[in-house]
């Protein structure tokens, strides 16, 4: 594939109190503040947990960036023809213009920049649909990998690119996948190879009742 703190505050009496209310205060403002924003921002680097593969709530990444050295996640992604048209459409703003992208930079391929990982996730279930990684040649980026069996989620681990993709079996909500197999791949002769994989069985003796499992 190719393409792409707390301070204490000093002093007593009339003092503490004072420093006690503009301690209120600022910490008012900041919880109105982060009210109004919502969004986390991207991931930058380092793995991510695969928790984020069926459920737990995802950094979003807005529509652009304006960090030098990072890329336009969702413009990455629209444009690549290697993406599956599914992807695309599930591919929307979530939040005003904060899309469901988590977004990871550091060296996969040993090229002259970062490499970039991708992952495209749902809006409600944070279910990862769409795992891609990006490697800059030649002034563009060129897509070296995708995974589009959800769910599916991709990360940076010392070098190499891991991949777990969750297992449902028939019955199993969103929430309680049954197991999940782990694949680790490694950058050989220009291209990903899969070096080992493992794979976990989850406990079912605990968990609720959820949605049910995501179409793979």
């Amino acid at each position: 594939m190719r393409g792409l703190s707390d301070a204490e505050p000093p002093g007593r009496g009339a003092v503490r109190a004072t420093f006690t209310a503009v301690a209120v205060l600022v910490a008012l403002g900041l919880f109105a503040s982060a009210c109004a924003t919502g969004g986390t921002g991207a991931r930058d680097e380092g793995p991510a947990h695969a928790d984020s593969v069926a459920g737990v709530a995802s950094s979003a990444t807005p529509s652009a960036t304006s960090t030098p050295g990072q890329v336009n996640a969702v413009r990455l992604v629209k444009d690549d023809p290697e993406v599956s048209a599914e992807v695309k459409r599930e591919l929307k703003p979530c939040v005003a213009d904060e899309y469901p992208v988590d977004v990871s930079y550091g060296e996969l391929t040993g090229g002259s920049a970062d490499d970039v990982v991708v992952n495209v996730l749902t809006c409600g279930d944070a279910v990862g649909v769409g795992s891609y990684v990006y490697r800059r040649v030649a002034g563009r980026y060129e897509n070296v990998f995708k995974a589009e069996e959800p769910p599916v989620y991709a990360e940076i681990d010392r070098g190499d690119l891991v991949v777990t993709k969750q297992v449902y079996e028939k019955g199993d909500p969103v929430s309680s996948p049954s197991g999940e197999n782990v694949i680790t791949y490694r950058w050989t002769a220009n291209r990903f190879t899969e070096e080992y994989r493992t794979h976990n069985d989850y406990s079912t003796a605990v968990g609720g009742v959820a949605s049910p499992a995501p179409s793979t």
